[in-house]
């Protein structure tokens, strides 16, 4: 997996959280991040290990974002070490 994969996944990680808005709402709290500032950071790469971490952290969404997409969670532990602050970051 190429860090390009892992921000693509990230990206499909934030659009499935906004397909439920309790936890969209939830994610938005926890990051202090306003609905205009998620639109306008949506590609940073900041951001994007911010949504992994949230989906880690929460074994029910991180089975259901998985379980959307078809992957196993390994992957999704995988794109988080190529995101900033990551073990495998480049």
């Amino acid at each position: 997996m190429q860090r390009s994969d892992a921000e693509t996944l990230a990206l499909k990680g934030l659009s499935w959280l906004a397909g439920d808005a309790e936890t969209l709402v939830r994610f938005l709290d926890i990051s202090g991040l306003k609905p205009d500032d998620l639109r306008g950071r949506a590609g940073d790469p900041e951001l994007l290990a911010a949504v992994m971490d949230f989906l880690l952290a929460d074994d029910a969404l991180m089975t259901g974002f998985c379980a959307s997409e078809e992957i196993d969670a390994s992957v999704a532990h995988k794109a988080r070490a190529l995101l900033p602050g990551g073990m495998n970051e480049r």
